[in-house]
């Protein structure tokens, strides 16, 4: 099993706002990246449970958004695992910019 991706991302509009601009996010995101499918995406409270394909491959993982940051675990296939760094950089770059104060 390959090691998970976490990225943590800081946030200063608090849990409820942070939650609100999240909900939509994933899906907003498979539409903005083409080989991006969402297979599943379940919210409990706080924490947003996701499977998700790209190149044929499943990943899974989970968002978990507390009072001042966002963390996101996902563990990729071994065949992605050489794109984790990429995938690191960009879901970092997209979270930003979705958790930006506006």
């Amino acid at each position: 099993m390959s090691q998970p991706i976490v990225v943590s991302i800081p946030h200063k509009l608090g849990k409820d706002e942070a939650l609100r601009r999240l909900k939509s996010g994933l899906s907003g995101a498979a539409q903005s990246v083409p080989v991006l499918k969402v297979d599943e995406e379940f919210w409990s409270g706080d924490r947003l449970t996701f499977r998700v394909r790209a190149l044929g491959q499943s990943a899974a993982g989970t968002v978990d958004v507390a009072e001042d940051h966002v963390r996101l675990e996902v563990t990729l296939p071994w065949l992605l695992q050489k794109f984790a760094e990429a995938a690191q950089s960009v879901i970092r770059a997209r979270g930003k910019l979705l958790l930006e104060k506006k």
